[in-house]
């Protein structure tokens, strides 16, 4: 027997939302807490935020994606067909 998949509803996309706003608030936090206490250095601080906070935050969104069922592969795709006119060609 075929097992139902359910896509995921307006639940989970506000889950991802708010997933990635505390992801990027604790990682900006985290950044501003360890410039603050003199462990980054304002050079480093600004690699940081330029460089490797984006590659954190598609880190962020790649886990909750998978966490909340977001993550569809190509067997979960349906085929689409255009529709054609009187002469037969597609819209």
């Amino acid at each position: 027997m075929d097992t139902i998949h359910l896509s995921p509803g307006p639940a989970a996309a506000q889950a991802f939302r708010l997933g990635i706003v505390t992801s990027a608030v604790g990682g900006l936090a985290g950044i501003t807490t360890l410039y603050w206490l003199d462990i980054l250095t304002p050079l480093f601080a600004g690699y940081a935020l330029v460089l490797l906070f984006p590659v954190y935050l598609v880190f962020a969104a790649t886990a909750l994606s998978v966490w909340l069922g977001y993550n569809k592969d190509a067997t979960a795709l349906r085929p689409v067909y255009r529709q054609k006119d009187s002469r037969g060609r597609s819209k």
